[in-house]
């Protein structure tokens, strides 16, 4: 875990979504903001602004790392406590691995399937939730990667991968 006192969650998932995997962000989001968490995104819609609605029902802390260099450009979503502009595009995706303790992937387009192996290259623990499956040439692929059915078991496997528990606990 990072030396915060807080666990740091990385959301990741598509800026367009289905909506099941709306539904599942927002639910993972509060479950994020009910232990105690702050959840780390890439600040956009879709998956990423339904997590942070999550978060935000119940008084979580959200932070989205955006593309560009300035809300006219990146379009953040609502429900940003902190909105980082890097100016970078794409190249984002790191900045939100690296400041995750753990990293939650639901459903997903290209980019998600790039934070997952960023994730994956920079030892984070990735939970995923009704998202990617890849196999490459030699049979390496996600199958070693923890896959969770509900936003609930998604929150708890990704705590209990960084050797935390709930820091305040916010009642159901």
């Amino acid at each position: 875990m990072s030396t915060q006192e807080r666990p740091t969650f990385g959301v990741v998932g598509g800026a367009s979504c289905r909506d099941a995997d709306t539904k599942l962000a927002f639910e993972t989001g509060r479950e994020i903001a009910r232990a105690g968490g702050v959840l780390v995104c890439g600040g956009g819609g879709g998956v990423m602004a339904a997590a942070c609605s999550g978060a935000k029902t119940i008084g979580g802390t959200t932070l989205g790392i955006l593309p560009g260099q300035d809300a006219e450009e990146s379009e953040p979503n609502s429900h940003l406590d902190h909105a980082i502009y890097t100016g970078i595009g794409q190249g984002r995706n790191q900045i939100i691995v690296l400041s995750s303790d753990a990293v939650i992937a639901i459903g997903g387009e290209w980019g998600t399937l790039s934070e997952i192996a960023l994730a994956y290259k920079h030892d984070k623990p990735v939970v995923l939730l009704n998202s990617w499956t890849v196999e490459g040439p030699a049979g390496q692929g996600l199958k070693s990667l923890n896959r969770a059915a509900t936003a609930k078991e998604a929150v708890a496997t990704a705590m209990g991968l960084i050797g935390t528990d709930p820091v305040t606990p916010v009642p159901e």
